[in-house]
Parts: structure tokens; C-alpha cells; sequence
């Protein structure tokens, strides 16, 4: 369900937002370090998240990756759509082509619902959320 490019920004948002307080910008370097991400692949991703507004790049000497918004202004469920595009979990898994019954299959039906009370779900969910979740932990 959660792809490593999505659960890497998740993780590498949350180390931004936890830390926000002591310091502005953080260098993919040292993120990459810290969170055991491949520093190449981090960076992508990180440039993803600042062509879509979740962060701000500066670049240069001191450069790095800000949050571009508030943490609890940042939801899981967008960033599963930035890298795994619409989430969906509708689609018959016994298939690689579209099943003639989609429209009368009773299973789907439940399927749909599900969908959707799990996208209600996931869209309650912030990186904000997500630090305090740890913390009562």
C-alpha cells in the first residue's frame, strides 16, 4: 500500500518537522546520513515534494530542504498521491485485465466502501499527527 518512495518522505519529512525548532534548512547529506536513505534517491524525492510545494530548496553554500508548510498541514494521503498517484485499492488482484462483471460484482461493492473509509481515514492523518502519535509512545 505504501510504496519506499512515499514511507522515505514520510520519514524524511518527520525528521524535518521534529527538528524544525533548532535549525531551518537541512542538506540532503546529512538526512541521507540520519535516515539511512540512499542520498541520491532522497534527493529526488525531495525535489519532488519541493516542486509540489511541500518543501522549499535553497540552494548554494548552507543550502538545504525546508518544510514549505506546517506540519499538520501536510497529509499522508497527499503524499500517497504525489508518488503512488490515486490511491486505489478497487482493482481485482486475480486479473491483469479489466473484469468483465465490474459493474454486477458484489465483492467490488464492499471493496469501493472499504476504499473509501480508508481514504477518510488516511486524509486525517499529518506528519503533525504522526510525531505526536510517537511521542505518546
Amino acid at each position: 500500500m505504501i510504496t519506499k518512495h512515499t514511507d522515505y518522505a514520510i520519514r524524511a519529512l518527520c525528521e524535518m518537522a521534529r527538528n524544525k525548532q533548532s535549525r531551518e534548512l537541512f542538506p540532503v547529506a546529512e538526512l541521507a546520513e540520519k535516515l539511512k536513505i540512499p542520498r541520491p534517491f532522497l534527493r529526488k524525492l525531495l525535489q519532488i515534494l519541493n516542486n509540489k510545494g511541500v518543501l522549499k530548496s535553497y540552494k548554494g553554500q548552507g543550502g538545504g530542504f525546508k518544510l514549505g508548510r506546517p506540519p499538520q498541514r501536510i497529509f499522508v494521503v497527499d503524499l500517497i498521491r504525489i508518488f503512488q498517484g490515486p490511491f486505489k485499492i478497487d482493482k481485482c488482484v486475480l486479473s491483469k485485465d479489466v473484469c468483465p462483471d465490474v459493474r454486477t460484482c458484489l465483492l467490488r461493492k464492499k471493496v469501493v466502501a472499504i476504499e473509501k473509509h480508508m481514504i477518510s481515514e488516511l486524509k486525517s492523518i499529518t506528519i503533525a499527527s504522526l510525531l505526536s502519535m510517537k511521542d505518546k509512545s
